[in-house]
């Protein structure tokens, strides 16, 4: 199910020229309202439900409406973003509330390089630059 902006809750990111969600979205379909300051996904249908823009709104004004199979009948999702970690909440139909945290990235920012010390001088060589030798044939 596509995204959706609770109007009452979207400040439009305090009136700056791209929105948050704006600069999120995979398929640029989240856009400013400029008369209302407030954000939409202008193409629901072309949404691929990633939640990048949900998990990213400094508001909660974005939601997803969920599948059946992940989210029961009647129930939400809504996941809230610190600087660590992301708190999933799926509330169910009946009132019954759980929670999931799971942290959004096990190094620092920029710190990842798996090609350090990766020199890749032999432009002849099938193989790929982080692969092995060749076996020797027999």
């Amino acid at each position: 199910m596509p995204s959706y902006v609770e109007t009452e809750k979207c400040d439009g990111c305090k009136g700056g020229d791209k929105t948050a969600c704006m600069y999120i979205c995979p398929n640029d379909l989240m856009v400013l309202n400029v008369e209302e300051m407030k954000a939409y996904n202008q193409e629901p249908d072309a949404c691929w439900e990633c939640y990048s823009c949900v998990k990213i709104c400094p508001q909660g004004a974005i939601f997803v409406r969920g599948y059946n199979d992940f989210v029961p009948m009647g129930g939400q999702v809504q996941p809230l973003r610190s600087s660590d970690s992301i708190m999933w909440t799926v509330k169910f139909r009946n009132g019954n509330m759980k929670r999931f945290k799971f942290p959004i990235r096990t190094t620092a920012e920029g710190a990842a390089n798996a090609y350090l010390g990766q020199t890749g001088e032999n432009l002849d060589d099938e193989r790929l630059l982080l692969e092995g030798e060749l076996p020797t044939p027999k």
